[in-house]
């Protein structure tokens, strides 16, 4: 692998390089809760219903979940400086296309290619990282800052979001990345040194193509389906539509070398489990965040400012808690941990279903902060025991899957809770009611998935070579000190 100049540059350029790996990870991660507090405005200004919202936000999660595994191999093979900066450079102008949309329909245009961007910046940063620092305890401290630091922006992103909303309108929300990119390539040009892998895998393009038409399909399904009805020839048509393509891409898989997703890995019980509440925790806790504002707003009668502020418990726990969670998993094991973690959201979601318009926001405050509480004891755990499962070779790998699962999850979410919603208000049912069944729809999904962890999140037969200890052997097998810490107890 070759060296990149940062990593013998000493540590000023090392400084540099966290902190615009950093900038470009907390401007993603920003992006994910920044949209939700000025989606009540862009349905007012852009004159949208619900399902012009689902895909604004889903058009986003969707291209990122889809394309966040080649962005990985894209970076290695490529180079990681020159796809870290492609990433920031499609992301910033996407968000300046966002932020001058006319319409719902140029507004997701910009969201898709939004989402190309992050899924190139977002893996590409942490190569960056690793490839600088190739002591496994540096590495680990860095990488330690890198997801703290860039961890900040889903707290900022309600209250920033709510601010810039109702100040100057929702295209603030995309014009706030415009400076941190022309920044980020500024800086990144001149110091950021270059780093490769030449014996990285080559692009599965017959995997990526598949896999993004058969979620894009069940997407369209779920999210029009309420709006043109459930039987009608084209939702019908795409969810066949998406039943073949997935069952095309299985098919593709099976067959290659070298997969996107080898299947093979879904035969340990603790990967296909771990993946699978991933999925639930992305369903839940992407598809409740997107009525957060929404029912402050509509239900409540909040401001916007106000709503973004009254949504922070959430984020604000998960990134307190979070950091505890690979410990917590290491002390008392993966079970436990993520089994607690579910129960605590599932019940959190349960109890917000019950709030009306007249709660207080006293009454209301904690059961969100007890959502964000449980989601953070079980994303981290969850990849942890996704990592278990495999070799150590293929440490990076099941990290990537990890976060796709959850991603595939968000963009569910979002589309079934919102179809939840619809179907109720399409039977006469207020909002307030449609998203109290949603808010419950998300509680029982979670709580009946603590359950199935409870009983089968335990230690599957270990992949083989998969007992010895666990090291990076680059970038794309590099695990933060969460995922290094936990047991498959």
């Amino acid at each position: 692998m070759a060296a990149s100049p940062a990593a013998a540059g000493g540590r000023p350029d090392r400084a540099v390089l966290l902190t615009v790996t950093c900038l470009g990870q907390f401007m993603v991660l920003l992006d994910n809760t920044i949209v939700g507090a000025a989606l009540p405005d862009m349905q007012h200004r852009l004159h949208t219903e619900l399902t012009g919202l689902q895909w604004i936000v889903d058009a986003y999660v969707l291209l990122v979940a889809m394309l966040l595994l080649s962005g990985g191999v894209f970076a290695d093979r490529f180079g990681r400086k020159r796809v870290y900066l492609a990433g920031v450079a499609v992301f910033t102008a996407a968000s300046v296309l966002c932020s001058l949309a006319p319409s719902v329909g140029w507004l997701v245009a910009g969201r898709m290619l939004q989402g190309v961007g992050a899924a190139a910046l977002s893996p590409a940063s942490l190569a960056l990282l690793a490839a600088a620092y190739p002591v496994p305890q540096e590495r680990i401290k860095a990488i330690g800052l890198w997801a703290g630091l860039s961890g900040l922006g889903l707290a900022a992103g309600p209250v920033a979001g709510g601010v810039l909303t109702d100040a100057f309108g929702w295209p603030a929300v995309f014009l706030v990345n415009l400076p941190i990119g022309v920044v980020l390539l500024l800086v990144g040009l001149r110091r950021l040194g270059e780093s490769r892998n030449p014996n990285a895998p080559a692009i599965d393009v017959p995997g990526t193509v598949l896999s993004c038409l058969a979620v894009g399909a069940l997407t369209y399904g779920l999210i029009e389906g309420g709006a043109r009805g459930w039987t009608a020839p084209v939702i019908l048509g795409s969810f066949a539509a998406a039943a073949l393509l997935l069952a095309a891409f299985v098919a593709v898989e099976a067959r290659r070398t070298a997969p996107m997703l080898p299947l093979r890995l879904f035969r340990q019980r603790l990967f296909t489990v771990s993946n699978t509440a991933m999925i639930v925790v992305g369903f839940a806790l992407m598809g409740s965040s997107f009525f957060f504002s929404q029912f402050f707003v509509y239900v409540q009668g909040s401001s916007i400012l106000r709503a973004g502020l009254q949504t922070l418990p959430v984020s604000l726990a998960m990134v307190i808690v979070s950091p505890f969670a690979g410990r917590l998993a290491a002390r008392y094991g993966f079970r436990v941990v993520v089994t607690i973690g579910l129960a605590l959201a599932g019940g959190g979601l349960m109890a917000l279903g019950t709030v009306h318009a007249g709660t207080g926001y006293g009454n209301v405050w904690w059961r969100l902060g007890v959502i964000g509480v449980g989601f953070a004891l079980t994303m981290s755990p969850l990849t942890g025991a996704a990592i278990q499962a495999v070799s150590p070779q293929e440490g990076g790998l099941a990290s990537g899957i990890s976060s796709t699962t959850r991603q595939i999850g968000a963009v569910l979410g979002v589309a079934v809770l919102g179809a939840v919603v619809r179907t109720r208000q399409s039977g006469g049912a207020s909002l307030e009611t449609g998203l109290d069944d949603a808010f419950v729809a998300a509680g029982a999904v979670t709580l009946a998935t603590a359950v199935i962890t409870g009983l089968w999140l335990a230690r599957s037969q270990p992949a083989e070579g998969s007992a010895a200890p666990h090291r990076a052997t680059g970038p794309g097998s590099v695990r933060t000190p969460n995922e290094v810490s936990t047991s498959g107890r």
